[in-house]
């Protein structure tokens, strides 16, 4: 079951007078925007966690880029973009 409770934590007054201002121009309300904000970071974390672990697995299995190959690669993509 999806139960909410409610937390409090400090934050910059200018920062609450922009989420409001925010939330103003959206019609919502700031714990909208805070419950939005929350779940995508939350979201990212996720992410984040699954890629390296992927990263992990293929390091144990042998798949990693060398620092060489790494640094032809950001040196190619360096050419790439002059």
């Amino acid at each position: 079951m999806n139960s909410q409770r409610t937390i409090s934590f400090r934050i910059d007054s200018e920062k609450v007078a922009e989420l409001d201002q925010i939330a103003r121009s959206m019609d919502r309300d700031r714990s909208y925007l805070l419950n939005e904000s929350v779940d995508t970071f939350l979201s990212e974390q996720r992410r984040f966690a699954a890629r390296a672990m992927e990263g992990l697995e293929a390091s144990r299995k042998g798949l990693a880029l060398s620092h060489e190959e790494v640094g032809r690669m950001v040196d190619a993509w360096e050419r790439q973009s002059r």
